[in-house]
């Protein structure tokens, strides 16, 4: 049992991290320091979000004695490494999705929180809103039957500027890390690993994928279907299919939204109707919420998100890329991660 509030320290001082601030702050969770490579921008976003302390390096943030926990919310070719600062310096640590650039990386940074006993989280916050607790009670207590699969949309038009991250390859640009691991991650959450993955999709010249089409086996016969891109508008919702029913989220369904469930016997009619509960902010506190629970009860990792499960998503979206990238030789894959090649 922790004997004090856990206080928080941020690395990183972009734009996710100024939202994860802003919410914290909200729910009234403590966010004692920040750290950015240039000291200056670190003092400003401190200055600027109401943070006690700004340190100019991150090996710096974790050596702070008041900082309990480590949000990692840079790009993803660098999580890993800044990840394993903290571990190395006893800190829990939650890693901002995608987990890590590749499913190697995922792993190392796994096997050391495990050798050192440190909590590790992936920040996939869309788990841990109240949506997603409504969604998982409809569905343990059987509301549509045995599941059979999960269908989800992401789509955005994002920044594709020479001097932007999403088409840069050295900052982890693409569309699948950025907006197709959330239904990615969501249906390996409720149905299980992938161990079929068939991907097609569009690439710039430089190999970062804009699009993709995702067709996944799960276990039991469960299939899910993800379609992201990150050069076009349009739908972003989601559906868990059913035996005897469906849930329909609404758009955006990986955020803070509503649900529909509809019966098979009642086709177009609305059996029920949920609504989220307000709250401060877009809801990323609900992630650090359960790292502060599994701290004060010892738990080193999160079952609502486990750490076998974000290098199995890690894995997915290797494979995912791969194909992407070289459609010639785009094919299924075949592995008990979703992962190897047949």
């Amino acid at each position: 049992m922790r004997t004090r509030d856990v206080q928080w320290g941020i690395l990183g001082a972009g734009k996710i991290a100024r939202v994860f601030a802003a919410d914290l702050a909200a729910a009234g969770l403590r966010v004692s320091a920040v750290a950015a490579r240039e000291p200056a921008r670190a003092e400003r976003f401190a200055r600027e979000t109401g943070i006690p302390r700004a340190h100019g390096s991150y090996e710096s943030l974790v050596e702070d004695p008041d900082v309990d926990a480590v949000y990692v919310a840079t790009p993803q070719p660098f999580h890993a490494g800044q990840a394993l600062l903290a571990i190395e310096a006893g800190k829990a640590v939650l890693v901002e999705k995608s987990f890590t650039s590749d499913a190697r990386a995922a792993r190392r940074l796994v096997d050391a929180a495990r050798d050192r006993s440190v909590f590790l989280m992936e920040a996939m916050w869309t788990r841990f809103l109240p949506t997603f607790d409504a969604v998982r009670a409809e569905l343990a207590r059987g509301a549509i039957g045995e599941i059979r699969g999960v269908v989800t949309h992401h789509f955005q038009k994002l920044d594709s500027s020479p001097t932007g991250r999403h088409y840069d390859p050295a900052l982890g640009g693409g569309a699948v890390a950025d907006l197709g691991v959330y239904g990615i991650s969501a249906a390996f959450h409720l149905l299980g690993p992938a161990h079929r993955i068939t991907a097609t999709g569009s690439a710039t010249p430089a190999g970062v994928d804009t699009s993709a089409e995702i067709v996944m086996g799960h276990g039991g016969g469960t299939t899910s279907t993800t379609l992201t891109a990150m050069d076009t508008p349009g739908p972003n919702g989601a559906a868990v299919i059913g035996t005897d029913g469906w849930i329909e989220l609404d758009p955006y369904w990986f955020t803070s939204t509503g649900f529909t469930l509809y019966d098979a016997g009642r086709p177009g009619s609305p059996v029920l109707r949920y609504e989220p509960p307000g709250h401060p902010g877009r809801g990323m506190y609900f992630q650090a919420l359960e790292v502060e629970r599994c701290l004060r009860e010892g738990e080193r990792e999160s079952p609502l998100m486990p750490l076998d499960e974000s290098v199995a998503v890690m894995s997915a979206l290797d494979t995912i890329r791969g194909d992407i990238a070289a459609p010639a030789h785009a094919s299924a894959h075949v592995s008990a991660s979703g992962a190897g090649r047949r």
